[in-house]
């Protein structure tokens, strides 16, 4: 029990002081695939298509992110994003390096606050756009 307090408690500390510049991040109990650039803005269509199944009223956010390399990264995004009550919907796209959020219609999206939550998972935000369904 008290070794699991100790590393909730440095977990934060750990991925505040990586280094968001080298993309990469160090996990002793997990296994790293290899390093995705999302670089670019595209989506796949049909794993769009299949994320706006269900939502109306919303507009999207498209996020490229440097540095997801494993499923671990991936579910603590989806965790920090959830917690938003203007978020409808997430899905983090590992192997494509890409983020989609939708949001409220009335939200306004702010790529720095983005940036940031995406920082404190030990990833970096390099780039986004909006799409309004």
């Amino acid at each position: 029990m008290k070794r699991e307090l100790l590393l909730f408690c440095l977990a934060p500390v750990f991925f505040l002081t990586a280094s968001a510049d080298d993309g990469m991040h160090n996990h002793d109990s997990h296994l790293h695939q290899k390093l995705v650039d999302g670089e670019n803005l595209e989506v796949d269509p049909e794993r769009y298509k299949k994320f706006l199944s269900g939502l109306t009223d919303s507009q999207v956010a498209v996020v490229s992110v440097k540095g997801m390399v494993c499923d671990f990264c991936a579910r603590g995004i989806e965790k920090t994003f959830i917690k938003d009550k203007t978020v409808k919907k997430i899905d983090v796209d590992l192997n494509q390096g890409k983020v989609l959020i939708a949001y409220e219609m009335g939200r306004k999206i702010d790529f720095e606050e983005i940036k940031a939550k995406i920082v404190m998972n030990g990833q970096n935000a390099t780039a986004m756009k909006v799409l309004k369904i």
